[in-house]
């Protein structure tokens, strides 16, 4: 994700003065390592090519983990380091404040433990509300930032230059002191924007002794805003638990700029020098300070952001890592120390070539060492790394890879397309079209899940299937023929685990047709076409692999389909008598429920059954010189006999001339002849050495026969 930014390059060379290449080449370089500049403006006069008067401004797209980029000093803080410039710290330079018996008071509640890391105020008295001059308006201007008052703008400049958020509070509208606490479930706050807030128990607010006064982190309060009579002020700096900021600005739809940095991970060192850098633009125009700034400090909070333990940075490692330049000295001691340091990191020195790393409280985002090298590559540039190819592994097919060439080049060839959906699957998906039987066996939850609707690992390909076939029928495209290859995910559990402590990958294979022609024929209705068609191909696909058993092996049954299907219009593939299919028309309530404009046929494979097997090898014979022969069987056949067991049953003659047997017509009369169905069978004969004779023809047929009679059936006369 990107943030995107305005940035001055006035203002990066207020901060920079040592700054002497162009913008344009500035943004070249900014963008080559990493913080793009997307798009250069000039300001004033100026015709885009040269200088500008008033310099430029940067479109940039921030990345949302470096927070300590979204401001104008964060990207000076880049320009110096690309450029070996030294970046002057910023030092606000404050009046002496008058002494206190006791400095203001501000407390953070137990409620709120380790939800407010920091808490820093500062009282001023006697300030003039004024509209903002200077560099603050001269800046906003060529912003287009919209001015409000000198305290407002100071603490909008403050956010733009340095960072931190901030916020001014009219102190004689405060009741006691500042309280940091949970908020009451129910509780009413009216904030900035004139919106009434209903809070629930675990938004963070900033409160006084008798009422909230903010939502932390978010925006601050209406009954607290400096207005034009306003006196005096209490400036506040803080830091706020990023998931609390979050979770207040996702529940109330406010999206603020100081949520948008505080959401990420503030700098919690950050806000005294905040704190002072507002009071000193407030304090331009007339007033004083009372007592010093008030710090409070969680030091659990400060251990886990500001004083992580260093991090050991081997230099042989990032050369390792990085590789070859095309500078002949390479990445050097000297150059990793210069960038690191630059960057804000404390370098020590201990062993050859072997630092301890200091991380600087503005990068959350640096963890691990390779982080650090990341660091180092980006800044010394991409383009300068040499073009080198990586030491050669070898690289070997996986052990299904044969076989997942063999299935997708036959799909493609019975006319189907390939597509690919999502990993993920929703808890309704997953509910209903949980793929296996297993009952130890369960889906797979995200962690950190993109939508509800993404919330699993997919544990079957069918969901995927039905949206692609839908994006299909919406687009109007009412003939699809598609199929997708791919790994479904469960997941098993320890008996002393309550949680999935093992993840299982299966391959599935998901076919999907939906039509609005389905062709005649005199074995089915024409609405059964599509049905027909799947079974058809899984047939096929079996033909692929050498099954032992043969074709017989594969069976069809009508029971135990899976729910997803349309009863009466579904049947499971078994292979050895293990499910290896499930086919048919979608359920009709499921059907409805997508908006789905048409029938939709699906079939879930097993593919890890048919992996498991050899591919057939091909062979090729010559073409017979002799003539085939057909002979038809007409049977009447009980309703219980399946073609399968009518082939199975021919087969095993073992009939080395027989050559192919089809059902060619299929027909019942239900109303006069009940539970009987009548089958036309063609069979063909040929040889390869001889023209048939009659007689063998005869003895063939006949064995055809007496087979078929054996199975309940009656030769029609």
């Amino acid at each position: 994700m990107l943030s995107i930014m305005k940035v001055l390059t006035r203002w990066l060379r207020h901060y920079l003065p040592a700054l002497t290449v162009t913008d344009r080449q500035l943004a070249d370089d900014l963008t080559l390592r990493g913080i793009a500049v997307e798009g250069v403006h000039p300001l004033g006069e100026g015709n885009g090519h040269g200088p500008a008067t008033n310099g430029h401004l940067f479109e940039m797209d921030i990345t949302t983990n470096r927070v300590d980029a979204m401001n104008h000093y964060g990207i000076a803080r880049e320009a110096a380091t690309i450029y070996n410039l030294e970046l002057p710290p910023l030092h606000p330079r404050l009046p002496i404040g008058t002494l206190v018996d006791e400095p203001f008071s501000v407390r953070i509640d137990p409620s709120a433990k380790g939800l407010c890391g920091r808490f820093t105020a500062q009282v001023l008295h006697n300030v003039t509300i004024a509209r903002s001059s200077g560099q603050v308006s001269e800046f906003f201007n060529l912003l287009g930032q919209k001015q409000i008052s000198n305290a407002v703008d100071a603490s909008n400049f403050v956010l733009l230059g340095m960072g931190h958020p901030t916020h001014a509070f009219d102190l004689d509208k405060i009741e006691g002191g500042i309280v940091v606490r949970l908020a009451r479930k129910g509780e009413k706050l009216r904030l900035l924007d004139g919106t009434e807030r209903t809070l629930e128990a675990d938004d963070l607010v900033v409160a006084d002794e008798k009422k909230a006064l903010a939502l932390a982190g978010v925006m601050g309060g209406w009954d607290s805003m400096i207005t034009p009579e306003t006196k005096n002020i209490l400036v506040e700096a803080a830091w706020f638990d990023p998931a609390t900021v979050r979770r207040s600005s996702r529940r109330h739809l406010l999206h603020t700029d100081a949520s948008h940095r505080f959401e990420r991970g503030a700098d919690f060192n950050a806000a005294p020098l905040a704190n002072a850098l507002v009071s000193h633009l407030i304090l331009e125009n007339g007033g004083s300070i009372e007592g010093e700034l008030v710090d409070i400090v969680d030091s659990d909070v400060a251990r886990r952001t500001a004083s992580r333990a260093p991090i050991e940075l081997s230099v042989a490692q990032v050369q390792r890592h990085l590789g070859t330049t095309i500078a002949p000295e390479g990445i050097t001691s000297e150059i990793v120390s210069r960038f690191l340091t630059s960057l804000g990191c404390e370098l020590v020195l201990h062993g050859i070539d072997l630092y301890q790393v200091t991380l600087p409280s503005w990068r959350l985002d640096l963890e691990r060492e390779i982080d650090l090298i990341e660091e180092i590559a980006r800044v010394y540039g991409y383009n300068r790394f040499a073009n080198t190819l990586p030491t050669a592994l070898p690289v070997t097919d996986s052990p299904s890879a044969t076989a997942e060439r063999a299935v997708r080049q036959r799909l493609l060839e019975l006319g189907f397309s390939e597509a690919v959906s999502s990993t993920f699957a929703s808890q309704l998906d997953s509910d209903l079209f949980h793929a296996s039987a297993a009952a130890d066996r369960r889906p797979v939850e995200m962690e950190n899940p993109l939508s509800e609707e993404a919330s699993l690992l997919r544990p079957s390909l069918v969901p995927g299937m039905l949206t692609m076939l839908a994006n299909n029928l919406n687009r109007d495209v009412r003939e699809a023929r598609l199929f997708e290859q791919g790994e479904i995910f469960t997941g098993t559990s320890a008996a002393d685990a309550g949680f999935i402590t093992e993840v299982h990958e299966a391959p599935q294979l998901s076919l999907g047709i939906t039509t609005t022609s389905a062709p005649e024929s005199r074995l089915y209705p024409a609405a059964d076409a599509p049905i027909f068609e799947l079974k058809a191909v899984i047939e096929s696909l079996v033909s692929l692999f050498s099954v032992p058993g043969g074709p017989s092996a594969l069976t069809f049954s009508t029971s135990g389909t899976p729910a997803w299907l349309e009863p009466g219009r579904s049947v499971v593939a078994l292979l050895d008598n293990q499910p290896l299919a499930s086919f048919g028309e979608l359920v009709a309530s499921e059907r409805d429920k997508r908006k789905l404009r048409q029938p939709v046929y699906l079939a879930q494979l097993d593919l890890k059954l048919l992996y498991e097997l050899p591919l057939r090898r091909v062979t090729a014979h010559d073409v017979s010189r002799y003539q085939a022969v057909e002979r038809d069987f007409s049977f009447v056949l009980p309703d219980t006999v399946q073609f399968h067991t009518i082939a199975a049953a021919v087969d095993a003659l073992a009939i080395p001339e027989l050559q192919s047997r089809r059902p060619v017509e299929i027909w019942r009369d239900a109303k006069n002849h009940p539970g009987v169905y009548s089958l036309l069978l063609r069979t063909v004969f040929q040889s390869h050495d001889r023209t048939l004779r009659d007689e063998e023809l005869t003895t063939w047929s006949q064995r055809i026969i007496d087979a078929l009679t054996a199975l309940g059936g009656t030769l029609r006369a």
